[in-house]
């Protein structure tokens, strides 16, 4: 069930998406995606490992997109040729809800690659780690998400189900490229101040297993899109209160520095499985 009313032309997000699929694929001359990858904090790295360039441009070159603003995050679109023939986009960084930009501008990205004809998404972050088993630089499959930004992305009475959000086939998949992947429930904050210990407590008590600011409300958004979903988590720190230091975005930057031939195996191989 859907709310038929339509938005004003220059407001739409969905009509936005559209031009932006649709540009997208006229600038690379292509006549359609078959999956997207977002990098996010600690994941740009594994980007040269995903296949053969097609070509690249800048986001903000792209209807309806803007330069991300967080460091550690790249700004660009590349257009990639995996080993297994597929044709996938690749986004070297995202906007967060916390830039104050809006929803539809948090999951322009995944609605524009799902209009160019993509049926598969794969979301990447860096996050706290609740689990004290889980090192900095341990990716994490995403089983299930809280979304605690107290938002959506989805406009209008769009009754979206979210059972089996995060795809147990393609978790499964990637088992087969990494098979001591370990799983857990990502808890999505707004942001953009870290979590206090006590609303890692909070996180900890609901089922939650990693702490971020992103990732949630993208995943909504590539469901109501029809996409498949597969999200994994980098943790690149103890989340608050089970750190013993302060957190700092230097330590996610230079977590994912150091996890990135991990990070680089673990993409390449699904680049060429997916």
């Amino acid at each position: 069930m859907t709310d038929s009313s339509p938005l004003p032309a220059a407001t739409d997000p969905y009509q936005l998406a559209a031009e932006a699929g649709a540009a997208l694929l006229a600038r690379f001359d292509l006549p359609a995606l078959d999956l997207a990858l977002v990098l996010g904090s600690g994941w740009s790295s594994a980007a040269d490992a995903l296949g053969e360039p097609i070509g690249d441009c800048a986001l903000a070159e792209l209807p309806g997109f803007a330069r991300p603003v967080v460091a550690g995050q790249g700004g660009s679109l590349r257009l990639v040729r995996t080993p297994a023939g597929k044709v996938a986009a690749v986004f070297t960084g995202r906007t967060h809800l916390y830039e104050g930009r809006g929803e539809a501008q948090v999951v322009h990205g995944v609605r524009t690659v799902a209009a160019a004809g993509a049926r598969t998404v794969v979301l990447t972050n860096g996050c706290g780690g609740l689990n004290p088993d889980w090192s900095p630089g341990t990716p994490v499959l995403i089983s299930d998400h809280l979304n605690l930004t107290g938002t959506t992305p989805l406009v209008g009475a769009r009754f979206v189900d979210l059972t089996d959000l995060y795809s147990p086939q393609l978790r499964a998949l990637a088992r087969t490229v990494r098979p001591e992947l370990p799983e857990g429930v990502y808890v999505q904050f707004r942001g953009p101040q870290y979590e206090t210990p006590a609303e890692v407590r909070m996180a900890g008590i609901l089922g939650g297993d990693l702490v971020g600011m992103s990732t949630a409300l993208e995943a909504i958004a590539a469901r109501e899109a029809g996409l498949d979903v597969l999200a994994i988590s980098l943790v690149t720190n103890p989340a608050a209160g089970i750190s013993a230091v302060p957190l700092d975005h230097a330590e996610v930057i230079e977590a994912g520095r150091a996890a990135a031939p991990v990070l680089r195996e673990l993409l390449s191989g699904l680049a060429g499985a997916l």
